[in-house]
């Protein structure tokens, strides 16, 4: 048995792992270096582009949630993640080199994989998974158009600047995390209010890089929107989005702050760290007035200036069972963002059961349909629920899983709530499994 898994991402290196584990020969290929997408830096497998945070790990939290499913899964990327953290609170960052290094050598050394450097512009007709990613290739991507008969749908990423730690002015900036909770490993930027209207001043003047053509009149994502189309929908947005000062206080002042940046490691060594949340397109030379116009980053170095891409996503509802199977070709499936799963940690997620479901595919096994009340069950029947008429790409959250009924003077409760819903979940999970 042989599998092709075009695409050696976040979800293609992930399902790739697992159809080698159940001893299932796998071609992965992957264009780049060959062929570049203007996003990635390496040709290492599972690069990071964007943030190297997959989020919380928190189980009360959907995201968190999610990565604990994955877990019981027997997922392969996710423990290596963990295996290259660093520090960042409650959330799950990464190494992004570490990270991409690890997973492109256990590959490489995987017999049952071969990886292919080369780029696939028609859909094989023998058993195929297609985690192509949100940056396909423009022939590629003609072919799963063919194949699908039905228009792309497009949005808008942005990626974050990130800076060195040495040129960081700790007479202003300040470790700390949010309320105090784990250890204090976010670097904060405090503004007061005439610093802040200058700072607002300078993003809602500054030039943008203009898009191209083919790009023009296509959506943003409202989870990874860049500061720039946030400022524009009023002064104070920024002060209650990424800029948000309640609980990052300087305990050597110990005063309230108008509005705080963060800044979040981005590599072992501890030498670099990523602007939160300040995705941009900005024009470089805009990007690095608007920096150094932060308090703490005056002469700040910057080794990565944020850009903006294109993301395609296919209209998985009307094409996808929850199997992540096309409709009209069951040895044919999708994972990754390319189904319209927004983040790092769904990405593996979709990667991870498209595997193991191919793999049953090929063994004459009952492929997995995951109970709703689960996160990436939830997950995967939002995206492939016929009904949307007007799909947009979705992450994990609590809004697409099963309420649970609280108690009248709990229900605003939300920790309780995520307590009650995860426990739900990996509960049925297991369940799901050992049936």
């Amino acid at each position: 048995m042989e599998v092709n898994v075009i695409g050696a991402g976040l979800a293609g290196s992930e399902a790739a792992l697992q159809l080698a584990k159940r001893d299932i020969k796998v071609n992965l290929y992957e264009m780049r270096p060959k062929v570049t997408t203007g996003a990635h830096t390496t040709e290492n497998c599972a690069e990071f582009v964007c943030s190297n945070s997959l989020g919380s790990y928190d189980i009360t939290n959907g995201s968190g949630l999610l990565k604990h499913e994955m877990e019981l899964l027997g997922g392969e990327l996710i423990e290596i993640a963990k295996a290259c953290q660093v520090p960042a609170g409650n959330a799950l960052a990464i190494d992004r080199h570490k990270f991409s290094q690890t997973v492109t050598a256990k590959i490489e050394q995987n017999p049952n994989i071969t990886l292919i450097r080369q780029e696939i512009t028609e859909i094989p007709n023998s058993p195929t998974i297609i985690a192509s990613g949100p940056l396909t290739s423009s022939k590629f991507a003609e072919s799963i158009k063919q194949f699908t008969k039905s228009e792309y749908l497009h949005f808008f990423d942005a990626i974050a600047p990130i800076v060195e730690l040495d040129s960081i002015n700790f007479d202003i900036a300040f470790w700390a995390s949010r309320y105090d909770k784990g250890e204090a490993s976010y670097i904060n930027c405090p503004m007061n209010k005439e610093q802040y209207e200058k700072f607002y001043e300078i993003l809602t003047h500054a030039p943008k890089i203009e898009q191209h053509d083919f790009e023009k009149g296509a959506k943003f994502f409202e989870s990874c929107l860049p500061i720039e189309v946030l400022a524009s929908r009023g002064v104070d947005t920024l002060r209650f989005g990424p800029m948000k000062p309640v609980g990052l206080i300087d305990k050597r002042t110990g005063e309230k702050n108008y509005a705080v940046v963060q800044l979040r490691q981005d590599n072992s060594a501890k030498t670099l760290f990523n602007l939160v949340g300040f995705q941009t397109n900005l024009r470089w030379g805009a990007q690095k007035e608007l920096l150094q116009a932060i308090p703490g980053l005056e002469n700040v170095n910057i080794v990565r200036y944020g850009v903006m891409h294109r993301n395609t996503f296919i209209n998985s509802p009307k094409l996808l069972h929850p199997t992540l199977q096309t409709r009209n070709r069951n040895d044919l499936f999708f994972a990754g963002q390319i189904t319209g799963t927004e983040g790092y940690t769904e990405s593996i997620a979709s990667g991870l059961l498209a595997g193991i479901n191919m793999a049953k595919l090929l063994n004459n096994e009952i492929l997995l349909e995951l109970p709703k009340d689960t996160m990436l069950g939830a997950l995967t029947h939002y995206i492939t629920n016929p009904e949307h008429e007007n799909f947009q790409p979705i992450n994990s959250n609590w809004g697409i899983v099963p309420p649970v009924e609280l108690p009248k003077k709990e229900r605003k409760n939300k920790k309780l709530k995520g307590e009650l819903m995860s426990n739900r979940a990996l509960t049925s999970l297991n369940n799901y499994l050992q049936k």
